[in-house]
């Protein structure tokens, strides 16, 4: 649930309490930029001992529905980023900005404006033809209200300098100066008493006690209109970081081809929260060369100024990579829960089963596994030999294996393990060893095969200790599956 109140007596502008706000639109999913820009907000405020607060900016009715709000609240949860207070609902508080907006009006710092679309227009084409940028020409700034066109609804428009220099001091992107007479007289309420985006902002973030913005480069603009509000209406300034935006690997804007995707898309891929974290943290911040670094490190080094400037690139193959580290370093217990909560997800129904059903042997496996794998849907596929069905399903790769003189020597191997009494790893080996001395080959001649025959694929754990996994029955029966096979 939404909520609008907010203490509003806490928010007096001297606070000493780093306060970050992470303020996405409802657009049915976290996608990766937003993800970066919760999880920045969110290590500094930890590292700062403050708060990160979580707004969504849902006034556009159309797009922004229950199931939008509830996929972004689990994209944040999944990637184990909190936030302090309750989610609190940008329209639900239309009442406090349009508040703002007459008292802006009362102060002398917006206006009412009554032009027309036509007379919009009009303006724009003039000031085209005079080489100007397209705009509004502030006709109703100063106009007697009296003037005014009878049966017209307003717009509120603020009152931007005419001149001089509008300054966002930026944690990334140095001092910027905006010329004052290149801004125009904006909207911040429009003529059906909704607020603009440019005014909502910075009156929630106002009232939220927002110490420290940090967002996408795309918003510096909006940073200098903005300013002008908080200055018109005597509010402190945040501090801003605005960061680059994440580019695919060929330096053009992120798309979904290079991995614009929303966050449940990676979960659903096989990839770790705290893989994601780790990679994302590495998107536009660094200490050092570290590359891995658990969440805590990252809180307790994370700063604004070690933010980078320079556009970060999205890397599949790092990403696996680091993913990677994190399965290796997993412990079997949690993988397992993953394994599960995944195959569920995506629809693999087969693997639920069979997971559930083999609980034990799976967790008992996966030590030998997390070495081979780098994303969970890999994991499910190594552990998929433990509860397979018979005959087994032979991959490509597998299938060259098992020739017909590779099935003479299965033929040979089933002889000599129907006769052991100890069904254990040390106990094969040494029978598997026998048999190769044999017949004059080297040990992974046999295994190879064998391999082939216990899993379907040419990839698992220890063949011997898959043999012992499964159990003498099991891995006897799917041997004379293949001896037999045409």
């Amino acid at each position: 649930m939404l909520h609008t109140a907010l203490n509003l007596s806490k928010h007096s502008g001297l606070m000493s309490q780093v306060v970050t706000r992470f303020a996405p639109s409802p657009t049915g999913y976290l996608h990766i930029g937003g993800a970066r820009t919760a999880l920045f907000s969110w290590a500094f405020a930890k590292n700062q001992g403050g708060k990160m607060l979580l707004r969504i900016e849902d006034t556009d009715r159309e797009r922004s529905t229950e199931a939008a709000v509830t996929a972004l609240i689990d994209g944040l949860k999944w990637l184990g980023l909190d936030w302090d207070g309750e989610p609190i609902s940008q329209f639900g508080r239309a009442a406090r900005h349009a508040e703002v907006a007459r008292e802006l009006v009362a102060k002398g710092h917006a206006y009412y404006c009554y032009s027309s679309p036509a007379e919009l227009e009009q303006m724009r084409e003039e000031a085209r033809a005079a080489g100007k940028p397209p705009r509004y020409n502030g006709y109703w700034r100063d106009r007697d209200q009296s003037e005014a066109p009878a049966g017209v609804d307003p717009v509120i428009r603020i009152k931007a300098p005419l001149s001089g220099d509008i300054v966002v001091n930026d944690h990334v992107q140095g001092q910027v100066v905006f010329k004052a007479e290149n801004l125009d007289d904006f909207i911040i309420m429009r003529s059906d008493g909704t607020p603009t985006y440019m005014h909502a902002v910075v009156v929630d973030d106002h009232d939220m006690g927002v110490t420290h913005i940090i967002r996408g480069d795309d918003h510096l603009t909006n940073a200098a209109r903005q300013i002008i509000i908080y200055n018109a209406m005597d509010w402190p300034v945040p501090e801003m970081a605005h960061i680059p935006l994440i580019h695919g690997p060929d330096g053009a804007k992120l798309s979904k081809r290079h991995g614009a995707l929303g966050v449940e898309a990676y979960r659903q891929m096989g990839y770790l929260p705290e893989a994601l974290r780790n990679y994302l943290a590495r998107l536009g911040w660094s200490h050092g060369d570290d590359e891995f670094f658990s969440t805590d490190q990252m809180i307790e080094w994370f700063s604004l100024d070690a933010l980078n400037k320079g556009a970060a690139r999205f890397d599949f193959v790092k990403l696996e990579n680091i993913n990677g580290h994190y399965i290796r370093a997993a412990e079997p217990g949690y993988l397992y829960d993953v394994m599960l909560a995944t195959a569920r997800e995506v629809g693999r129904d087969t693997d639920v089963a069979g997971l559930t059903a083999n609980r034990a042997t799976v967790l008992s496996a996966l030590p030998e596994l997390q070495p081979r794998a780098k994303t969970v849907l890999e994991l499910i596929d190594l552990a998929q030999f433990i509860y397979a069905s018979r005959p087994l399903s032979i991959d490509a790769p597998a299938s060259a294996l098992l020739t017909p003189d590779s099935r003479a020597v299965l033929g040979d191997m089933a002889e000599i393990l129907r006769g052991l009494n100890d069904w254990s790893v040390p106990a094969i080996d040494a029978a598997m060893r026998a048999l190769a001395e044999a017949k004059g080959l080297k040990l992974g001649k046999l295994a190879q095969p064998l391999r082939a025959a216990m899993t379907g694929r040419t990839v698992s754990p220890g063949i011997f200790e898959v043999m012992v996994l499964i159990g003498r029955d099991e891995a006897m029966a799917r041997l004379e599956d293949q001896i037999s096979a045409v």
